[in-house]
């Protein structure tokens, strides 16, 4: 076991993987030599060669063709893109070739891929380098999507997404990288600092934590609480500041989805409130709250309630304004209480 923040987590996965498969190659915009953007392939090229962890063309659409190339042939690709922002580009290769090799090949060929890339806000990167766009991929039959909130659980689902045959889409809250998630600036609102330690304890070995398997976070009577990412940190502090008994579940992964873990704490609670960064309308909380509606009809005593980014273009200056906060889940966990 070592102390490890989620760069060093997702590193000890990928380092784990290139000594353990020849089979798996890294490539991407700057991951060689610089070591990526955010330092998570530090080290690696130095390491294992320049045939299984190179640099690519700023050329999204070109990594993404290439990996699906490799993951027919045999290989098991992992692919950075830079910032989510820029997968758009590459978004026509994993729905038309990447989703749907294995059901029009009838399972002769698959794309064994991973493609990994931070998202989400919180170190003012603006429109193009702050979006939440996991609702895109959840929609899109034959991709898994899958985001960790800690250091044990990125290491974990990174091992497990690599060794998956069906093409994965593994989203980074970069707002986390280095601890539970960054504060607001300004001195007046250091309660976003949230709470923990930035490190967390993660065997130095090979593990996997299975896909489609939620974590209970804080166990509660009272209302549920749906999160992924950077949100679960953020819904930690929004439960203390509410006073509030509430089960905290991170889903860990959207595609698979943990429907039974989900129904489950909402039968026993009876109130829901999904908790997401990304844009409200159109947001897979829109999804959560149509599922558990079907299933939890019954149980429910109250309305399904979201709380998610605002539906405006995501600001620069202003985008500790835009994500949601402690105290909008707290109000939100309040005013379910009420019926």
């Amino acid at each position: 076991m070592a102390l490890m923040n989620m760069i060093q987590a997702l590193n000890s996965a990928l380092d784990v993987k290139l000594a353990q498969d020849p089979d798996v190659v890294l490539f991407g915009e700057d991951i060689g030599y610089f070591g990526g953007v955010f330092r998570v392939t530090d080290g690696l090229q130095a390491k294992h060669g320049l045939t299984r962890c190179f640099d690519t063309p700023i050329a999204e659409g070109g990594i993404i063709a290439t990996a699906i190339g490799m993951g027919v042939y045999g290989l098991r690709p992992v692919a950075e893109i830079q910032f989510a922002d820029y997968i758009l580009p590459a978004f026509d290769q994993l729905v038309s070739e990447a989703a749907r090799l294995r059901y029009r090949s009838g399972g002769e060929f698959w794309a064994p891929i991973t493609v990994r890339s931070p998202y989400g806000g919180g170190i003012f990167g603006g429109q193009t380098h702050s979006q939440s766009p996991e609702a895109l991929f959840a929609h899109v039959t034959g991709l898994k999507t899958v985001i960790p909130s800690n250091p044990y659980d990125a290491k974990g689902l990174l091992i497990a997404s690599i060794e998956d045959d069906d093409p994965v889409i593994f989203m980074e809250p970069k707002r986390i990288y280095n601890g539970p998630f960054y504060a607001r600036p300004d001195e007046q609102l250091k309660s976003w600092a949230g709470t923990g330690d930035p490190l967390a304890e993660v065997p130095e070995g090979h593990y996997t934590v299975p896909l489609g398997k939620a974590a209970t976070v804080r166990e509660g009577k009272d209302v549920t609480v749906l999160a992924y990412g950077t949100m679960v940190h953020v819904a930690k502090a929004g439960i203390e500041e509410s006073g509030v008994d509430a089960e905290l579940i991170d889903l860990r992964s959207i595609v698979p989805l943990d429907i039974e873990a989900i129904t489950a704490s909402v039968a026993k609670t009876g109130r829901c409130v999904i908790f997401h960064e990304a844009t409200r309308f159109g947001g897979f909380g829109g999804e959560l709250s149509a599922l558990v509606q079907e299933r939890c009809f019954w149980a429910l005593r109250s309305p399904i309630l979201r709380v998610a980014g605002w539906d405006t273009p995501y600001p620069h200056a202003f985008e500790w304004d835009y994500m949601p906060g402690p105290g909008r889940l707290a109000a939100a966990l309040r005013k379910a209480m009420e019926d």
